[in-house]
């Protein structure tokens, strides 16, 4: 994930007038894969007025002229913290833990968790990326450049703790660690007797009913992905993980991810009513303007558009190798946006554009309707 001015939601949202279609969804897919060449297949999911607008743009590889729609498969990278983070939150309404549980305690006297000052790192210091631990352990030294993450196992993870001293407080500030949102998913997996993909499975997509949506690649999955592409639309491996799985290692598609957002936008009708609200509640501040955590969320307060309209936007990017992903909703408005794509280049830009053309249609329909 990476953060910045194109991440923060100041995409201008003046595209065009009247409410979003799908033909301009399509005409800014269309611009983004063979004027910009950023991707080779691209889909966006729009949830807005109670109304789903889902459109593919371009190929699911050089090889294959298919084009990508709402059932391609996609990796979404760092988009998997906030089915990690949902995870948690579940666990605490279900009283099976706490977001002041140490992680000491879920991992066990075989490792040493560092802390400082009398001070321990808590589930809930992994989950707002508060812990103090780094954005990547420094035994990080893949075999694969192609395939990172396959190889960094349980015995490196816990080699890194045990040996690792913080270089700032616990809870002391907001820094975005994949290290620590892997070592969140394992000690989950560890407390709770499960391994990770089990536990996503058990409490996040089974009750959302989100049955494309894996770490493990079925039959049906493989036959529907898209291939991966770098920055230059070369194409590149997919990427797999071993113990830091929370951090990103799901894959899914934009039919499959509306129906989070849906349960996300709506959490008071949904199976996991308790634990949504619990993510989306801004916990810490970020270092860059208007922006605060969750559990995993990514908090922006903003104040945009011609009238100045405050608002609230919660969202998170994602991106491997080989693909970018974007998800991200305005609560109040009940609005909300996906895109997957089969290259590197951050969609950032695309998910808040579209994201701000929904809102606008949310409160043209508002004031029509007033």
């Amino acid at each position: 994930m990476v953060l910045g001015a194109a991440a923060c939601g100041s995409a201008d949202s003046s595209a065009g007038s009247g409410p979003l279609d799908e033909s301009e969804t399509g005409d800014l897919l269309a611009h983004w894969v063979d004027k910009r060449h950023k991707s080779v297949g691209v889909v966006a999911g729009v949830l807005v007025g109670g109304e789903r607008i889902v459109v593919g743009h371009g190929r699911l590889s050089a090889r294959d002229p298919r084009q990508p729609g709402g059932d391609t498969v996609f990796e979404i990278g760092s988009v998997t913290k906030v089915f990690t983070s949902t995870v948690l939150a579940d666990l605490v309404a279900r009283g099976e833990l706490s977001l002041d549980t140490p992680v000491q305690g879920l991992l066990g006297g075989s490792v040493r968790v560092p802390g400082g000052d009398g001070a321990e790192i808590t589930l809930e210091h992994l989950a707002t990326h508060s812990s103090g631990l780094p954005r990547m352990p420094d035994n990080f030294d893949p075999a694969d450049y192609d395939n990172p993450y396959v190889d960094y196992t349980e015995e490196r993870l816990h080699a890194f703790l045990s040996a690792h001293e913080l270089a700032r407080g616990v809870g002391e500030t907001v820094e975005y660690s994949n290290l620590g949102y892997g070592l969140l998913g394992h000690a989950l997996a560890r407390g709770t007797g499960r391994d990770y993909e089990a536990l996503v499975a058990e409490l996040v997509l089974k009750p959302l009913g989100m049955a494309d949506t894996a770490v493990t690649l079925t039959p049906s999955l493989r036959e529907r992905l898209a291939a991966g592409h770098d920055d230059s639309l070369d194409p590149v491996d997919n990427w797999d993980f071993a113990a830091l799985s929370g951090a990103g290692s799901l894959r899914s598609t934009v039919n499959d991810m509306l129906l989070f957002l849906e349960a996300n936008i709506d959490p008071w009708s949904s199976p996991l009513s308790e634990a949504l609200r619990s993510a989306h509640a801004r916990r810490a501040d970020m270092a860059e303007p208007d922006m605060g955590i969750g559990l995993g969320w990514i908090v922006h307060d903003t104040k945009d558009g011609k009238d100045g309209r405050a608002g609230r936007m919660l969202w998170h990017n994602g991106g491997t190798g080989g693909y970018s992903s974007f998800i991200g909703f305005d609560p109040e408005s009940q609005v909300g946006v996906v895109v997957l794509s089969n290259a590197a280049a951050l969609v950032d830009y695309l998910g808040f554009r579209l994201l701000n053309r929904a809102r606008d249609t949310h409160h043209e329909h508002h004031e029509e309707s007033t």
